[in-house]
């Protein structure tokens, strides 16, 4: 984001705002059977060699690409297990800083390159009863005693109102009465109803939910990815799961969700007795897509947005409804009088404040039962988290990912993209 200017190397459609208007109309029509999936592999061969780029999309790499390991052939294998990732977690880019000890998880790499990754960021950590926790991740199960303090929380100075499309500052922060637009955020109440929701819960929870890092749970439904090299494996993925099916038709009643195929679904369990957060991070962008959809179960969360980039966010005082008056006192500067049509007044232009894009945090309430879309600025500018603090009860995120452009129509990887779509939208699988 920033000032407001598009660099030409954002995917197009990257900075729109889209409207927050409502859908919450079900969309529950039967749809129709998709393609059976095929019961064997061959199809699923190793790639080699060197091949074009396809011409950018508007689900195109971000902008401002960081450097990257050598280009690999793209393996996609049967056998073996494990999943995509996690929830936003899932598979998170594979930035320098991540291997230089910031606090972003290198998620979806087969599990012994991560522990590798992570032990080169330094230390942290542990292993408590039920604690998927490595390097410097850690959980109220394996800090013990001796932990000094919890992880950084972060504190949010603006709040995101889905009505305008503007992060506005809180009220006693320094931003109070300011606000920007924050494209790239589109939010729905009440996607599912209560009698939904705990049919989706209850199916979930007769399935094992596997340990994750920084006090999660966990349960895939994906491809087995090594990010860092790249590779792909079918492995015993079948599919997205069955109550899904309904879950996926209903977004098409979503504007901003056109077109979209997901090819993989993460659940994630938090818990408050667990210490349950994510770290800020980019999800990967190589496999995933743009649009990063997740639809928050049982309690009301906060997604906090922060950026790192060293440029600056354009603040625009807001108007009072109240009193009629432009806020905070003194944005707004005489410029002359002058005399318009036979009448006197005074021209006045509004006072614009620049400030670091990394003194900007932007807090996303998700309301139990509501569905986010994290696409444009707000999925390849914009860092997402879920701190401690906003975990006050039992909260279930399940997360959609579609293909990138690689894997998409006229993409490089455009029929390994159809093959998974096929086995995800065959709505006949487990838990991988």
């Amino acid at each position: 984001m920033g000032s407001g200017t598009t660099p030409p190397s954002i995917p197009r459609g990257a900075s729109r705002l889209w409207s927050a208007a409502r859908c919450r109309e079900a969309c529950w029509e039967t749809e129709s059977a998709p393609p059976t999936p095929h019961h064997h592999h061959h199809a699923l061969q190793q790639l080699t060699g060197p091949a074009a780029r396809p011409a950018p999309s508007p689900r195109s790499p971000p902008p401002q690409p960081r450097p990257r390991l050598p280009a690999a052939p793209l393996h996609l294998q049967p056998g073996g297990g494990g999943g995509g990732g996690g929830e936003q977690e899932g598979g998170e880019a594979p930035y320098p800083e991540a291997r230089a000890g910031a606090a972003m998880m290198v998620a979806g790499m087969e599990e012994e390159e991560e522990e590798e990754e992570e032990e080169a960021a330094g230390g942290g950590g542990g292993e408590g009863p039920g604690c998927g926790c490595k390097g410097i991740r850690s959980c109220l199960l394996c800090e013990g005693p001796a932990q000094a303090a919890p992880p950084p929380q972060g504190e949010d100075n603006f709040t995101y109102c889905p009505a305008t499309g503007l992060a506005k500052g809180n009220e006693h922060s320094e931003f109070a009465g300011w606000a920007f637009p924050f494209p790239g955020v589109f939010l729905t109440e009440e996607f599912v109803s209560e009698e939904e929701e705990a049919e989706m819960v209850e199916l979930m929870d007769r399935d094992e939910w596997k340990p994750s890092q920084s006090g999660r749970k966990k349960q895939d439904y994906g491809p087995k990815v090594n990010f860092k090299k790249q590779r792909l494996k079918a492995g015993s993925f079948t599919g997205l799961p069955s109550f899904s099916k309904k879950i996926v038709t209903q977004m098409k009643a979503c504007s901003v969700l056109g077109g979209f195929l997901p090819v993989e679904q993460c659940n994630l369990d938090y818990r408050p007795e667990r210490g349950s957060a994510i770290d800020p991070h980019f999800d990967d962008w190589w496999l995933w897509g743009e649009r990063l959809v997740s639809l928050n179960l049982l309690s009301n969360t906060v997604l906090s947005m922060s950026c790192d980039s060293e440029d600056s966010i354009q603040l625009f005082p807001t108007f009072s409804k109240e009193n009629g008056e432009l806020s905070p006192p003194g944005s707004l500067t005489e410029m002359s009088a002058c005399k318009n049509s036979n009448k006197q007044g005074t021209d006045y232009v509004l006072s614009p404040r620049l400030v670091p894009s990394k003194e900007v945090t932007v807090a996303v309430h998700l309301p139990r039962r509501s569905l986010v879309v994290l696409h444009g600025d707000a999925r390849y500018r914009w860092k997402h988290a879920i701190y401690r603090k906003h975990i006050e009860r039992r909260r279930v995120c399940v997360t959609f990912r579609e293909l990138s452009a690689e894997f998409s129509a006229g993409g490089r990887h455009e029929e390994l993209g159809k093959e998974l779509l096929e086995i995800a939208l065959s709505f006949q699988g487990t838990p991988v």
